[in-house]
């Protein structure tokens, strides 16, 4: 037995000293949550509270890290302890703060995503970068308009990759399920700083959830970073209001992380205002009940989507202005996709993938397809008498008026299902 007990202790000192530990490359302090990408651009796992790294096959390397408001890293090949990033500072947009009418904040990023859906035999790679914008009230909502915080898409760019366990391997610019979490992580709530880092120029905190740490909080005069494991606690779910819904559907999410930078931090609060950027690495079992209703609804398949929002411009409008942007449709506010300076260049993968995509000649594929005569159906022959019935029903406007009242029972039965679902969830909390 002590034997027994020897050999572990010595394999777990061994284990200890061949972890790799990132850190800021000044302060030393290490990096939590940090993001892994292996050398076929997957995630290949996130640091540890202590900055240490998981373990990635030596055949996986060389290894990319990216964490938010550092340089990118890349280590070669297996061996080095002390992985050392810098930090990349970067000023925020300076812009007028006008009072008045002006009681709207619309603020323009830009994003990149990549994102994962995996079964047991397929899987489906999705690298996005978009154009978004948030439209926040400057201060208490007034009136009906509220804006919006999740982020709108304006204009994107979408390249897949699919891959098997038979070895196809193809990509595309289009694909028919929407599993990617980026549209659901919207810009958080305005928050209190904790007491540690108020009265501090340099300081840093830590706020225990009822499992692990929560929140770990750095101040470095007005730059402000906060990293926010969701799932440490119920009460971190308030830095993402928007999946609400998702966790009172228990929704299994085995991990589920934020980070968030403001700067021009000139006071003990907290504001979308100051939001230089943030990202986010979120795991889950499922996405939703919606994917796969026709198409093998009882396989499971496993999500995972790392994002990065770097804002690139805010201003105080007014709600007439706001309102002329809500009305934009997505594509039709020309906007083009700009990359802020602070944004890494894309991995070598990545590059792949985009050229690939960007080489498929849709018109050719279009032309080339030869649809299937049989998936047409037969022509329905009418007779005079049911001729003489169609007529006067779109005369009268008889077909729309049924149309409606059944998109009307398709609704209320809707949101009654929703009603007792919410009434479900409640009384099992």
């Amino acid at each position: 037995m002590k034997a027994t007990l020897l050999c572990v202790m010595l394999v777990l000192s061994a284990f200890a000293a061949r972890a790799q530990v990132v850190v800021d490359s000044v302060l030393g302090m290490p990096l939590p949550s940090a993001s892994v990408f292996d050398c076929h651009g997957r995630l290949a796992g996130i640091c540890s509270v202590n900055g240490e790294m998981p373990f990635v096959s030596p055949d996986d390397y060389p290894l990319t890290i990216r964490y938010m408001g550092f340089c990118e890293k890349t280590v070669s090949q297996p061996g080095a302890r002390i992985i050392r990033m810098r930090e990349n500072v970067m000023e925020l947009p300076e812009f007028v703060v006008e009072t008045g009418e002006r009681r709207m904040l619309h603020m323009l990023a830009y994003i990149r995503e990549y994102s994962t859906l995996c079964t047991y035999s397929d899987t489906v790679f999705l690298f996005r970068e978009k154009m978004v914008d948030y439209m926040l009230p400057a201060g208490a909502p007034s009136g009906k308009f509220r804006g919006w915080r999740s982020p709108r898409v304006l204009s994107s760019r979408s390249y897949y990759r699919f891959t098997n366990t038979w070895g196809l391997d193809s990509v595309s610019d289009r694909f028919n399920q929407h599993f990617s979490w980026a549209d659901w992580v919207g810009i958080s709530p305005e928050a209190e700083l904790p007491a540690a880092l108020a009265a501090a120029e340099v300081a840093t905190d830590t706020v225990r959830g009822r499992y692990s740490p929560a929140e770990l909080w750095h101040r470095s005069a007005d730059r402000v970073t906060l990293d926010v494991d969701v799932l440490a606690d119920t009460a971190s779910r308030k830095w993402v209001p928007n999946l609400s819904a998702f966790f009172r559907r228990n929704l299994d999410f085995g991990q589920f992380r934020m980070r968030l930078r403001y700067g021009n931090v000139v006071d003990s609060q907290l504001s979308p205002v100051d939001l230089a950027g943030y990202s986010f690495n979120i795991e889950s079992r499922g996405r939703g009940r919606s994917m796969f209703l026709y198409h093998r609804p009882q396989d499971p398949f496993f999500v995972s989507t790392y994002g990065e929002v770097y804002m690139l411009d805010k201003e105080y409008i007014t709600v007439k202005e706001a309102r002329r942007w809500e009305s934009l449709q997505r594509g039709a506010a020309g906007v083009d996709i700009y990359e802020p300076a602070d944004a890494p260049p894309l991995q070598p993968n990545i590059v792949e993938l985009i050229a690939r995509v960007e080489s498929i000649d849709h018109d050719a594929l279009r032309l080339g397809f030869a649809p299937d005569e049989r998936l047409g159906g037969r022509r329905v022959q009418l007779n005079f008498g049911q001729k003489v019935l169609s007529r006067v029903k779109q005369m009268f406007g008889i077909d729309e008026i049924n149309a409606r009242r059944k998109w009307k029972r398709q609704w209320r039965r809707f949101r009654d299902t929703q009603r007792e679902e919410i009434v479900r969830s409640r009384s099992d909390d």
